[in-house]
């Protein structure tokens, strides 16, 4: 038996705290906070915090599993430190994940100004750093904003990661229901501010975006012409564009595909899908990564996306290959 070591390492640099922690430690934090919970089973909770065909139909249903309740389980300092710590672990035991960015939202962690938001912070990097020298893995954080905020709550965020970008915060991202558009409202000038203020302290910088049609082509091409980003979180309706993914080569826009999430979402209808998706980003010279997004929200990790991408026969060994590396290449952490 080939050990996991032995395989070459991977990079994920799309996978969200929310969504990644094991359901017997998000039971075994949401015991020790003392959270009341809907059920008392612990096979009931399993089923309440991962994807289903019964509770799961769209993005939106998506995200609101994180909301009522990954997210709240996680809402003190200890609870995001060993979350954090679990999921870079697991990674690098499951997958041989050596560099990762972990994201998440400090604010939706803080039970609305009830905890302190430092202190949050402060715990995942301890969280971060206990990984990281436990497995030699590379991580960093990258905090998200959310679509609902105003945009002034936000700017505390970017604030924040500011402030600890020499302490492993290495990024920047935008994330929710993209229902709730930023880069198609008058608020676009301001994120454009807050864009430019990441960037100039160093920061990497992503978003999501055209995962769903509510953004599509027009919403890409607003969040590529005016926020900038390194990266873009998902973005596989580009694929509908030529013009899209002519500027995202021009733009030197890096994709963060995420297979799995694509499916559950109902962004992609199918695997057979990504034939179309990947072979068109492959033929315009479209730069791409593969991620997990959520792996236990999932049920998968980064070595089962890249192998269920080449049993289809859409990647190739080779091509697999290539785009193995082009994460390390696009990590906030390699620059």
């Amino acid at each position: 038996m080939v050990k996991i070591s032995e395989h070459p390492a991977l990079c994920d640099l799309h996978i969200h705290v929310g969504s990644s922690v094991a359901p017997h430690i998000m039971w075994s934090i949401a015991h020790q906070q003392g959270l009341r919970l809907p059920v008392k089973d612990y096979w009931e909770f399993v089923e309440m915090i991962t994807i289903n065909e019964n509770n799961v139909k769209s993005l939106d249903d998506y995200i609101r599993i994180l909301h009522e309740w990954t997210e709240r389980i996680q809402s003190s300092p200890a609870a995001i430190e060993r979350s954090i710590y679990e999921i870079i672990g697991k990674e690098f035991r499951s997958s041989h994940v050596t560099q990762i960015e972990v994201r998440f939202n400090p604010m939706k962690r803080n039970l609305q100004g009830q905890r302190d938001l430092d202190h949050i912070i402060h715990a995942a990097i301890r969280g971060l750093d206990r990984a990281s020298l436990e497995y030699g893995v590379k991580a960093g954080l990258i905090f998200c904003m959310a679509r609902e905020f105003e945009p002034e709550v936000n700017e505390i965020i970017v604030e924040k990661a500011i402030r600890y970008h020499n302490r492993g915060e290495v990024g920047i991202d935008v994330a929710g229901s993209e229902s709730r558009t930023i880069e198609l409202s008058d608020s676009l000038p301001f994120y454009v501010s807050l864009f430019e203020r990441a960037r100039a302290a160093g920061l990497g910088t992503t978003i999501h975006c055209g995962e769903t049609k509510h953004t599509a082509a027009a919403g890409m091409d607003a969040v590529i012409q005016n926020l900038k980003p390194d990266r873009i979180g998902h973005g596989v309706q580009c694929h509908l564009s030529e013009d899209t993914m002519k500027r995202l080569v021009d733009t030197d826009t890096v994709l963060e595909i995420c297979p799995t999430s694509n499916l559950h979402t109902r962004a992609v209808n199918s695997l057979g899908d990504f034939h179309e998706i990947l072979g068109k980003l492959d033929k315009q010279g479209v730069r791409y990564t593969i991620n997990t997004d959520g792996t236990y929200y999932c049920k998968t990790n980064l070595r089962r996306e890249f192998a269920i991408l080449q049993e289809a026969g859409i990647l190739t060994p080779q091509r697999a290959d290539q785009v193995r590396l082009e994460a390390f290449k696009a990590s906030f952490l390699s620059s």
